[in-house]
């Protein structure tokens, strides 16, 4: 028997959509036959989406990995003002519904912050959904060197809820689960520039939580 894990975090959901489909399912399997395989794909759907697969986190020191599963959409260097008051290394990753959304932290070290942010719904694959969608801030301090680190969830047009399961005072190990966004999104990374970090992603490269190294400290 095949066993898929799960995101505590979409218990909820998986009880509510996944009982309504496999309900339906037998109601119609009675009722309208024709109408059985479209509930069935619903409830597979939901478990899918919820999935919360096992990640093997590098053990190397003096790296940072990715918070999220999907594909990098921005790479750049940007002031970031509210949180770190510095140049930023920005990286960007898009989570599509058919990701992972369980997001991981990037690295070992503290939270200072968590801040939620309100906002809109636009497309989580743009740059103005960055500045202008509802987010959830959180920064670490980075036991390397007492770097700080921001880590931003994005909602995304379809996502309508940000779960970030973290406690300011907690310490974090690299690659922990702290939360997730349902139904597609984006995570954000910022590190100074003045922290010697050096990014190894590149545009458009496919990166998995807690697995893929965004780049390393010098």
């Amino acid at each position: 028997m095949v066993r898929i894990p799960l995101a505590k975090y979409g218990v909820r959901e998986v009880l509510l959509f996944g009982g309504i489909s496999l309900v339906g399912a037998a109601l119609s399997a009675i009722l309208l036959w024709y109408l059985t395989p479209l509930f069935v794909l619903t409830a597979v759907g939901v478990l899918y989406f919820f999935r919360d697969p096992s990640r093997r986190t590098p053990a190397e020191p003096h790296v940072l990995v990715a918070p999220a599963d999907g594909r990098v959409v921005e790479v750049a260097e940007v002031e970031e003002p509210e949180f770190l008051s510095a140049l930023a290394h920005k990286i960007a990753i898009f989570m599509s519904p058919l990701d992972v959304h369980v997001n991981r932290a990037p690295c070992d070290g503290r939270v200072e912050t968590l801040v939620h942010r309100p906002g809109r719904h636009l497309n989580a694959s743009t740059a103005d959904a960055s500045s202008r969608n509802e987010a959830s801030a959180m920064t670490l301090t980075h036991v390397d060197g007492d770097a700080r680190v921001l880590v931003r969830q994005v909602a995304g047009a379809v996502a309508r809820r940000i779960v970030c399961a973290a406690v300011v005072g907690q310490r974090l190990r690299r690659g922990d689960r702290y939360g997730m966004i349902k139904f597609g999104s984006r995570a954000e990374v910022y590190v100074p520039v003045e922290s010697g970090f050096k990014v190894e992603v590149r545009l458009g490269q496919t990166v998995r939580a807690g697995e893929t190294i965004l780049g390393r400290f010098r």
